[in-house]
C-alpha cells in the first residue's frame, strides 16, 4: 500500500482574505496584533495588522483566538451516528459534520471491532469519502478486532480474530488517505507489525496485555503509537513497566489521551505530560454518537449504551467511548492539565499531524500549510472553522 495525502477540496481562485481581530496561536507562542492571510486552501502569511496588503478582503473575527484546526484520530461516531452501524460515505459525512462544530477539521472515523464484512465496508466507505473530498476526512482508523479479550473494554470479544495474510492484505489495500490500525502486540508477531508499517499503515497498540519487553519489541518492528494511554493496557509498575512505561519512555512514538476527567485522572494526565514531554501527547476523544447529537443513548453490538453525567456507559457501567468533543478536550487540557493555549493547541493539532506524517501539510498556522483553522471566542467556544480555506459558521 502506498499512502498519499488526501487532496482535500479544490481551492477556488477567490480573493485573498485577511483574518484579523483575533490572537493567533502559533507553534511557539501567541501573536497579538497580527493578521492571518489566506488564499484558497492555503495559509499565505502572518503580518502585523498595519501591514495588511491592499486588495485583501478583511474578515474581523472580533477577538478570541485563531488556532490550527483540531485533528482527532479516534472518532467512533457523532451526530447520533455510530460508524459501525453506518459504514458508508453518508455516515462518515454526518460524523465529520457533527465534530466540525467543535473545531475538528481533521477526522479519522474509527471502526470498533466488528466482522470482516463490516471492516471491508468501512474501508470502502473511507475511500469513497476521500475521493468525494468529504470535508475533514483524512483517513480511517480500524480499532480491532485483533485485540486481547482480557482487555476488551466495551468491544465484543466474540468478533476478535488473529491477524493472518488475508487480514494484512485487507488492511494494506491502497488508500488515498492515512490508515491507522489498533492491535494487541502480544497476539501478533513482529513480522506482521512490520508488514503493516512497511506498507504505510500507522500501527497503534491498545486493548492489550503486552508487557514492557513485548511492547518495546513491537516498537522496534514498527509500532508507532498508543491509542488511548492507560485505558485497556498494562500499567506502570515498580518491577514491570508495562505498556504504559514503554509508551512514556519512548521518544519516537505518540500516545492519545482521553482528557475528560473520567477515563484518566487529571493528575495522571499531568504526570504523563511531564514524563513524555509535550511533543508526544495527542488529545483524542474516543467519541460516540452523542457528540453533536440529541439522543440520550445508543446501541453498540447489542448493548444499550446510556449517557451518564457526560460519560457513555454500558449495562455493567463499563466506559463505552466518550461524549467528549475536541473543543472540550482542549479546554480540559488547559484547566485540568495546566497547559497553556499553545501547548493545548499542539496536543490537539501539531502532534497528531506529526503522528500522521502530515506535519508538512497541516497541524499548525504557518505559511504554506493548509488553511485548516478554528476560531475560539473569548469564552473559549468555537464560532467558526475553516477546512482548506472553506469557512463554516456552525459552532458550539
Amino acid at each position: 500500500m502506498r499512502t498519499r495525502l488526501p487532496a482535500g477540496p479544490r481551492p477556488s481562485p477567490g480573493n485573498r482574505q485577511a483574518l484579523t481581530g483575533a490572537r493567533i496561536v502559533l507553534p511557539d507562542g501567541v501573536a497579538d496584533g497580527h493578521t492571518l492571510l489566506i488564499h484558497g486552501a492555503r495559509i499565505l502569511d502572518i503580518v502585523p495588522d498595519a501591514a495588511i496588503p491592499a486588495a485583501t478582503e478583511r474578515v474581523d473575527l472580533g477577538g478570541g483566538w485563531l488556532m490550527p484546526g483540531f485533528i482527532d484520530t479516534q472518532v467512533n461516531g457523532g451526530g447520533d451516528v455510530l460508524f459501525n452501524d453506518a459504514p458508508t460515505v453518508d455516515g462518515i459525512r454526518a460524523i465529520a459534520a457533527a465534530h466540525r462544530r467543535y473545531g475538528t477539521t481533521g477526522i479519522f472515523p474509527t471502526l470498533i471491532s466488528d466482522r470482516p464484512a463490516v471492516v471491508g465496508a468501512a474501508i470502502a466507505a473511507g475511500e469513497e469519502a476521500l475521493a468525494a473530498h468529504v470535508p475533514g476526512v483524512l483517513g480511517l482508523h480500524i480499532e480491532g478486532p485483533h485485540l486481547n479479550p482480557a482487555k476488551k473494554g466495551i468491544h465484543d470479544a466474540g468478533v476478535f480474530t488473529a491477524i493472518d495474510a488475508g487480514v494484512i492484505a485487507r488492511l494494506t489495500a491502497p488508500t488515498a488517505g492515512v490508515r491507522i490500525v489498533t492491535l494487541a502486540p502480544e497476539l501478533t508477531d513482529d513480522s506482521s507489525i512490520r508488514a503493516l508499517a512497511d506498507a504505510g499503515v500507522i500501527v497503534a497498540a491498545a486493548h492489550s496485555l503486552a508487557d514492557y519487553a513485548r511492547t518495546r519489541a513491537a516498537i522496534h518492528a514498527g509500532l508507532a503509537g498508543f491509542t488511548h494511554l492507560f485505558n485497556a493496557m498494562t500499567g506502570l509498575g515498580s518491577r514491570e513497566p508495562g505498556m504504559v512505561g514503554a509508551a512514556l519512555e519512548d521518544r519516537a512514538t505518540h500516545f492519545g489521551l482521553i482528557v475528560d476527567g473520567v477515563h484518566v485522572h487529571p493528575a495522571t494526565c499531568r504526570i504523563a505530560l511531564a514524563a513524555r514531554g509535550s511533543d508526544g501527547v495527542m488529545l483524542v476523544t474516543d467519541a460516540m454518537p452523542p457528540v453533536g447529537g440529541s439522543a440520550g443513548g445508543f446501541a453498540l453490538m447489542g448493548q444499550d449504551i446510556r449517557v451518564v453525567d457526560g460519560t457513555c456507559r454500558g449495562p455493567d457501567d463499563t466506559l463505552a467511548g466518550s461524549a467528549l468533543s475536541m473543543a472540550q478536550a482542549v479546554r480540559n487540557a488547559m484547566d485540568l492539565m495546566g497547559c497553556s493555549i499553545v501547548t493545548a493547541s499542539r496536543l490537539a493539532s501539531g502532534n497528531p499531524a506529526v503522528f500522521l506524517r502530515m506535519a508538512d501539510v497541516r497541524g499548525a498556522i504557518r505559511p504554506g500549510l493548509m488553511a485548516d483553522l478554528v476560531h475560539w471566542n473569548d469564552d473559549r467556544r468555537v464560532t467558526a472553522t475553516w477546512i482548506a480555506g472553506e469557512r463554516s459558521d456552525a459552532g458550539e
